[in-house]
């Protein structure tokens, strides 16, 4: 069985968010029985593990559940002692502080992404510099995520008149990328600032703008086993498939790159 998890503000354990009982081994499989792999991922690498979970999960006799959230969100669980088996972040930064702060082992780099600016199909704007105009409303990260640390940054990087008009019109912080991509396709927000691979995953109802190459940040996701995971084995063996196996597969299927 896999259980995809909803991780919100409200944390529980990660185990008794899909209803199961712990078993008598604290949670570690026994022989013969299948082995629970619990995986917190950041939002944008939805489709791509929900797609490979299962064929990870048969190599491996294993049941992965997967918890996908803010990459900020979830390290500020595990900071409060929640202890899935692999962290996964759309960027570097968050895996190599929780693993300063002992919390993680060693993070890998797995994939890459394009930040994109991405806006509904039918939309008039071309580039950035249609952002600026009055009646434009445009959604983006809250700033302590990934996807909202990565616009900043794109920003940054405007002449300041531009960087400020541009702020000036933004009318949601999301927690994650699905919230941004959920603003593009409800048409509450005309404009927002995600990874390629979300508007890939949106089908037909979102188009990508593509950057300046002197605006594009480096985009690069790390993943590690977690300090005191019930299944450290069979978590660096799914962190090893972000590299090279089914989840690797899928991710470069989702349009992601392979980690420089």
């Amino acid at each position: 069985m896999r259980c995809v998890l909803a991780l919100g503000a409200a944390v529980v354990a990660l185990g008794a968010a899909c209803g199961d009982d712990e078993d008598e081994n604290g949670g570690a499989a026994t022989a013969g029985e299948r082995a629970r792999v619990v995986v917190s991922a950041a939002a944008s690498m939805t489709d791509a593990l929900e797609a490979c979970a299962p064929d990870f999960g048969d190599q491996e006799n294993a049941d992965v559940r997967l918890g996908f959230a803010g990459s900020d969100e979830l390290a500020a669980q595990i900071r409060e002692g929640v202890k899935p088996d692999v962290y996964a972040a759309a960027n570097t930064r968050i895996p190599g502080e929780l693993h300063d702060e002992g919390l993680l082992e060693q993070p890998v780099e797995f994939a890459t992404n394009e930040f994109v600016l991405a806006v509904p199909k039918d939309s008039g704007i071309d580039s950035i510099n249609d952002l600026t105009a009055g009646d434009v409303k445009i959604a983006i990260g809250s700033e302590s995520v990934p996807i909202g640390s990565y616009t900043r940054e794109t920003l940054a990087k405007l002449p300041p008149e531009q960087e400020q008009a541009i702020l000036a019109n933004v009318r949601s912080n999301e927690p994650d990328v699905k919230g941004i991509v959920g603003k593009l396709s409800q048409q509450a927000a005309d404009a927002g600032f995600v990874y390629l691979t979300d508007v890939n995953a949106a089908g037909e109802q979102l188009r990508a703008i593509e950057l300046p190459a002197e605006l594009e940040p480096d985009v690069t996701y790390g993943a590690a086993v977690v300090k005191g995971a019930k299944e450290p084995m069979k978590g660096r063996a799914f962190v090893d498939g972000l590299t090279d196996g089914p989840c690797a597969d899928a991710l470069q299927a989702a349009g992601f790159g392979a980690a420089p």
